[in-house]
C-alpha cells in the first residue's frame, strides 16, 4: 500500500507540473511570437495528458485479480506508455509542420530575455519531477512512471535546445546588428521534434515488449534458474520455464521433477520455498510450479534440465 501510495503521488505531481508549465510557455510563446517556445507549450500539453494517463494506469494498474481478469491490470501500464508514444509522435509532426511555415515566412521574435527565462525555469522542474518519477519507477517496477519521467527528461532537452536558439538570436543580433537570425527559432522547434521522435520509439519498443509476452530479461531468467538448482537435492530436473511480465507484475512457471517417492507435503514444502525465494527478489510474482515424478524416462527436454549427478555420465558416454 505504501508503494502504491507513492506511485499515485508522483503521478499527481507531474500532472500538477506539466498543468503549471503548458500554461506559462503558452504564454511566453504567444508574447514573443517565438515557434520554438508554442513547440515546447505542444510538447508539455501531451506532458500532461501523459501523467493523467500515467495516473489514471497506476490507479488501476494495482487492482487485484477479478473475474473478468485473473491475471490482473498490470497490462494497463503497457498500454499507457504505447499511448503515450503515440501522443508524443502526432506532437512532433504538429511541431515539424508549423516549424516548416515558420521557415518559410520568418516573424520577429521578441523579448528574448524572458523566453530564457521561461526556459530556464521549465527545465529545472521537469528535471527535479522526471528524477522523482525515475526513482520511484525503479523502487515499484512501473512501466507508466518510466514512460512519464522520459517525457518530462525529453523535455529538459528540448527546452534547453530552445534557450540556446534564444541565446544565439539574441548574440547574433548584437554582434552583427542589422541581421536577423529568426529562423534559428524554427530550426530548433525541428530539432525538439527529431529528439521527441526518438523518445517516442523507444517508449513503444519499452511497453510493446510486455505487451506481446516476451520473456524476461536474461539476467532475470538466470537467476530463477539459479533459486531451482540451489534446491537440487530435493528437486531432479525441471523444464518448460516460462516468463513474462504484465506492468510491475511478473509470472513465472516451470514443471520440477521430484522423486516419484516423495510426499506430497515435501514437494509442496519444495515448491513453496522456491516461490518463495522468487518473490523476495521480484515482489508481485506470480509462481506456478507444476510437480512432475522423475521416473527415468529422460528425452532431451528432460536432459537439459537435469539436476541428477547422473547427467555428466549419461553425456559423456553420448560423446564417447
Amino acid at each position: 500500500m505504501d508503494q502504491q501510495r507513492r506511485k499515485v503521488q508522483v503521478a499527481l505531481l507531474s500532472v500538477i507540473s506539466n498543468s503549471t508549465l503548458v500554461c506559462i510557455k503558452l504564454a511566453a510563446g504567444l508574447l514573443m511570437g517565438s515557434v520554438s517556445i508554442l513547440s515546447e507549450a505542444i510538447h508539455s500539453a501531451t506532458d500532461l495528458l501523459a501523467s493523467f494517463i500515467a495516473l489514471f494506469s497506476v490507479k488501476t494498474s494495482s487492482q487485484p485479480p477479478d473475474s473478468g481478469h485473473p491475471f490482473g491490470h498490470g497490462k494497463i501500464e503497457n498500454i499507457s506508455g504505447t499511448i503515450e508514444a503515440l501522443l508524443i509522435f502526432l506532437a512532433a509532426g504538429w511541431i515539424i509542420f508549423e516549424a516548416i511555415g515558420k521557415l518559410m515566412h520568418p516573424t520577429v521574435v521578441e523579448t528574448i530575455g524572458w523566453g530564457v527565462a521561461v526556459m530556464l525555469f521549465s527545465t529545472l522542474v521537469n528535471m527535479i519531477v522526471s528524477k522523482m518519477l525515475f526513482r520511484v519507477a525503479r523502487e515499484t517496477d512501473s512501466v507508466a512512471l518510466e514512460a512519464d519521467a522520459w517525457h518530462l527528461r525529453t523535455d529538459v532537452y528540448t527546452s534547453a535546445g530552445v534557450t540556446v536558439s534564444l541565446v544565439l538570436i539574441w548574440a547574433g543580433e548584437k554582434v552583427f546588428p542589422g541581421r536577423q537570425f529568426y529562423w534559428l527559432d524554427p530550426v530548433a522547434a525541428i530539432a525538439v521534434a527529431l529528439l521527441i521522435f526518438k523518445a517516442a520509439f523507444d517508449l513503444v519498443i519499452t511497453s510493446g515488449r510486455d505487451l506481446l509476452d516476451s520473456r524476461l530479461p536474461d539476467q532475470e531468467e538466470e537467476w530463477i534458474v539459479g533459486i531451482i538448482k540451489e534446491h537440487r537435492s530435493d528437486v531432479h530436473g525441471f523444464h518448460d520455464l516460462r516468463t513474462r511480465k504484465a506492468g510491475g507484475f511478473r509470472f513465472v512457471e516451470f514443471h520440477m521433477k521430484v522423486d516419484p517417492l516423495m510426499t506430497v507435503g515435501d514437494s509442496h514444502r519444495v515448491t513453496e520455498e522456491i516461490a518463495d525465494r522468487i518473490k523476495e527478489r521480484f515482489p508481485h510474482t506470480r509462481v506456478t510450479i507444476h510437480t512432475e515424478p522423475c521416473d527415468g524416462s529422460c528425452n532431451q527436454k528432460c536432459m537439459d534440465g537435469c539436476l541428477l549427478p547422473i547427467k555428466g555420465k549419461i553425456d559423456s558416454k553420448k560423446r564417447g
